[in-house]
């Protein structure tokens, strides 16, 4: 059995502020806003009561998956030195996050990738259709009864759950 947590950064600021006077930021410096700080940690508190263990963390580079990322683990006890960067999970296509999962060590039996939209909900509405969107700081979970991570994808998960930090 294989447990896949598919994560959509926390809220960042839509606008780019300025690096300097006359130089916008770049769009993978774009920090997490008031709002993406407390529903993170919410979101990861909200896994940890529902008994959520990661063997991996890999998140995309961009400054707002990656503080999305430590937030969580950090809800979780997981090491934050042990959370993985990824550059295929920054301006993908959801076949582009499928080739990260399929190239996971099949030892791992609990993962969670922590990336962008649209990418992240067309990824997990093809694995539950009823996912149309995932807001800010959404968190799918699919478990699939699979003893090889390239087989996620051909199989589909036994069971999917999805919550998000408006869900009550």
């Amino acid at each position: 059995m294989k447990t896949l947590y598919l994560v959509r950064h926390a809220k960042s600021s839509k606008d780019v502020p300025m690096a300097d006077k006359d130089v916008p930021m770049a769009d993978k410096d774009r920090p997490l806003d008031e709002r993406g700080e407390r529903d993170a940690p919410k979101m990861g508190r909200r896994l940890a009561e529902r008994g959520a263990k990661l063997d991996l963390i890999v998140s995309s580079p961009a400054l707002r998956a990656l503080a999305t990322a430590q937030l969580i683990a950090k809800a979780l006890r997981y090491k934050l030195g042990d959370i993985a960067l990824n550059d295929r999970l920054y301006a993908s296509q959801a076949d582009e996050l499928l080739g990260v999962i399929h190239a996971l060590d099949d030892t791992l039996k609990s993962v969670m990738l922590v990336g962008h939209n649209p990418e992240m909900s067309d990824l997990a509405h093809r694995f539950a259709s009823e996912i149309i969107d995932m807001p800010t700081c959404a968190v799918a979970e699919f478990r699939v009864d699979a003893k090889s991570w390239s087989q996620v994808g051909q199989v589909l998960p036994d069971k999917a759950s999805f919550d998000h930090p408006k869900k009550s």
